[in-house]
């Protein structure tokens, strides 16, 4: 044979090698492999198959390709329909790459033929008769090579030739593969492949052993049961111990290491003894092994140490809030109580108010206060019992209840447990969560609250919680018993200023990679985006806002190279646009008919203008803006109330049989609801009746009855609040609130006139604008 280099397409292969004298079907679809086999038909139909040294690779590289490979003839070529080419080649003979020619299309490479290197005869027959020997038991152990394969390959007589195809014939990896291509030396090939037939023999040996020791004790349906058969007698050949016994004693001394009580631990190895008898191919066994791990995870006696010094813990809740004075002073009073007593049994402790006022961040500043560890869980959209209690082990998929794993995230039994959103909770056909609630929030009960997953009693007692609702109307009755409720209202203009300015404006300058020296904000600014561009009793609106600002300043900073930005009154609309509210939303003028009511809402309070006209008709009530039922019948009553005084009011006595009535309260797409607004409706049913105007900075709330008399109301602090933001400087309220007051915070009080009234004619004698002329009537 001509050692003489030639020049021919490569078509590289994955996941196969192609011995000489070896006929083989391959599929080719990637395009530089169709190029080299249209190239090689196109030629003599000569190509050179070479494996790759990584199968993934799609589009290989010469340093991706072994060097030697094998020289074939394509014998046969056939287009499927899914694209790909099929082939059939016939390996001819080893041969090196010399070198890759460039070339676009295909792999066109330099090769040059290896000759077979012969040892001694004799020692080549007598290295022949062994490897037939060896392949022949290798046949008789393996299921995927048939004894007509031996009969194949017994009459060759050519060594090179037999050492070949018996390679081809293993079950070996490429890599294995390409190791007894590259041996060129016939005897070595033939003595490597001995090798190798032997350490699969032994192998397959041993898996016959075990195939054998599994099958006794082995169902055939079973196929997962089979499979850890295996492992174990693995194991046993390895000299291992079983996997099982070592699991369970490492659960045993898990137990034993763990702090739970006696009566627990009795439970615990009980359980684990079940666990050591149960297969492990069966369900219960998962079942018993979740309900270990819950065992000895949860904190049993484990608690943190009370550092309870009211000293500290003010410092602490000054730096952490501004303002929320009255709420402070009673944390503190609580704290005190706690220390005295040296027990935590007592109220627990609702801090109820609008998003964002930090009734989370409270509860947080309390646990870090008293040195205990925090953990929250939102209850808001629990309308399951098992949420609360868990599920009972005998269902698929069960785990404790929220309660129970809050306690193995503490890590301790004596943590500040939030329950956030208490006032979310619903019920279904699944049960009622806030039943649930009861036990665990009774300081005489929750000694021993009862999981359904863990079935033993657990201790709460030493767990100080605290839950957040926005409206308290929304808890159940039995439940809200339980708990002591500190109001968290809105916070005013100037301690929104104050909060911007130590906590919000500083936190995002950081968050935001910039400075005090590469920005600054103007306090007419800060107000301006108070007033302007957030209307919320909370401050997260306004968090978000002055982030958005930050951002801005960043962007300036960066990209027109500025070294510091100054925001200014002026400049703030350049950065967030025109604003998105109007500062006072008073009315501007007196106006005839429309009087402003004052509303309290879950997001703080706000203000409800309400507007009533009348028209020739037949008497027709209409009542529009998506007014709930206690509304409706509030409405119902004024009008009832004013059709019994036309007299006293100067309006035509049967103006009901005359005038259709309209009464419409804007924003019609919000549901509103409440008895409050009783006394803003027959204000201003007057006033569109009499032509009189109502006073522009007047606010009013009041429950109305048939009488006129004013009933009291709640959230007096709310709507006062939201009155000051819109501008309003009188509020006319009913006489039994009037000891409210002073829960309203001394700036907003100080710049708000409360007027105190028990019947409507006070009201109206407050609101409408004095007569100069002798009474219009309607």
């Amino acid at each position: 044979m001509s050692k003489e280099t030639i020049q021919i397409p490569l078509l590289p292969l994955r996941g196969l090698l192609v011995f000489p004298s070896m006929v083989l079907h391959l599929d080719v679809g990637r395009d530089k492999s169709v190029a080299a086999l249209e190239k090689a038909m196109m030629d003599d139909q000569r190509i050179f198959l070479a494996a790759q040294k990584k199968v993934s690779l799609d589009d290989p590289e010469p340093k991706d390709i072994y060097n030697i490979g094998t020289l074939a003839t394509v014998k046969q070529m056939l287009k499927l329909p899914n694209g790909t080419i099929r082939v059939l080649v016939e390996g001819l003979h080893r041969g090196e790459i010399q070198q890759f020619l460039d070339s676009d299309d295909e792999f066109m490479v330099e090769i040059k033929a290896m000759d077979d290197i012969h040892g001694e005869k004799h020692e080549e027959e007598a290295l022949m008769r062994s490897l037939l020997g060896q392949f022949k038991q290798y046949t008789k152990l393996s299921r995927k090579i048939t004894q007509e394969t031996y009969e194949t390959v017994e009459d060759i007589e050519e060594p090179s030739r037999l050492a070949d195809i018996i390679s081809s014939h293993l079950t070996l990896k490429v890599k294995d593969k390409q190791e007894v291509l590259e041996l060129v030396n016939v005897t070595e090939r033939i003595k490597h492949l001995i090798k190798i037939i032997s350490n699969e023999k032994k192998v397959l040996d041993l898996e016959k052993k075990i195939g054998q020791r599994v099958k006794t004790s082995m169902e055939k349906t079973q196929k997962e049961y089979y499979l850890r058969e295996q492992l174990k007698a693995i194991q046993k050949e390895l000299g291992e111990r079983d996997g099982k016994s070592s699991e369970v004693e490492q659960l045993r001394e898990k137990i034993e290491e763990s702090d739970m009580p006696e009566h627990i631990m009795e439970v615990a190895l009980k359980e684990l003894g079940r666990y050591e008898k149960v297969p492990q191919s069966s369900a219960e066994s998962s079942v018993i092994r979740n309900y270990l791990d819950w065992l000895i995870v949860l904190p049993w006696t484990k608690k943190t140490q009370d550092t309870i010094k009211i000293n500290r813990a003010e410092k602490i809740l000054n730096e952490d809030h501004y303002g929320l004075e009255k709420v402070k002073e009673r944390i503190l009073e609580y704290l005190a109580v706690q220390k005295l007593t040296n027990t935590i049994k007592g109220p627990i402790l609702c801090l109820v108010g609008p998003p964002g006022v930090g009734k989370t961040s409270l509860a947080k500043s309390i646990a870090r206060s008293i040195d205990r560890n925090f953990v929250r869980i939102s209850l808001g959209g629990v309308r399951d019992e098992a949420e609360i209690r868990g599920h009972r082990r005998t269902y698929i998929g069960a785990m404790p209840g929220r309660i129970v794993q809050g306690m193995k995230k503490a890590g301790t039994i004596n943590p500040v447990f939030l329950l956030d959103e208490i006032d979310k909770m619903s019920n279904d056909f699944r049960g009622d969560p806030s039943s649930a609630m009861l036990e665990v929030l009774d300081p005489e009960q929750n000694s021993t609250f009862s999981d359904h997953f863990i079935e033993e009693n657990y201790d709460l007692s030493n767990v100080l919680f605290i839950a957040t609702a926005n409206n308290v109307n929304s808890i159940p009755g039995p439940l809200l018993d339980r708990m002591e409720l500190i109001s968290i209202a809105g916070y005013t203009e100037v301690e929104k200023l104050h909060i911007a300015k130590q906590h919000l404006f500083p936190k995002q300058l950081k968050e935001n990679g910039l400075s005090k020296g590469t920005m600054q904000i103007r306090e007419g600014a800060l107000l301006k985006l108070i007033r302007t561009y957030t209307r919320e009793a909370g401050v997260r609106s306004l968090e978000r806002q002055l982030a958005k600002l930050c951002r801005k300043a960043a962007k300036i900073i960066i990209s027109k190279d500025k070294e510091k930005v100054v925001v200014t009154e002026k400049s703030i609309e350049d950065l967030l646009g025109k604003p998105v509210y109007s500062y006072g939303l008073m009315e501007l003028e007196d106006q005839v008919g429309a009087a402003t009511g004052l509303a309290y809402t879950s997001a703080g309070g706000d203000i409800l203008s309400i507007e009533v006209s009348h028209y020739p008709g037949k008497g027709k009530l209409t009542l529009t803006g998506q007014l709930g039922d206690v509304m409706q019948e509030s409405a119902q009553a004024a009008f009832s109330y004013v059709r019994s005084r036309t007299n006293e009011f100067n309006i035509e006595s049967n103006f009901y049989e005359k005038y259709d009535i309209h009464i419409h309260v804007p924003a019609g797409a919000t549901p509103k609801d409440g008895p409050s607004a009783g006394i803003t409706i027959a204000t201003a049913l007057v006033s569109s009746l009499t032509g009189r105007a109502i006073k522009k900075e007047v606010g009013m709330t009041g429950e109305i009855t048939l009488r006129g008399r004013v009933l009291p109301i709640g959230g007096l602090k709310e709507k006062s609040l939201s009155a000051h933001r819109a501008g309003l400087t009188t509020l006319i309220i009913p006489e039994e609130n009037e000891k409210d007051i002073e829960n309203i915070p001394e700036s907003v009080r100080n710049e708000l006139t409360f007027i105190p009234v028990n019947h409507l004619d006070q009201v109206l004698k407050h609101a409408l604008v004095e007569e100069k002329n002798e009474s219009n009537k309607s």
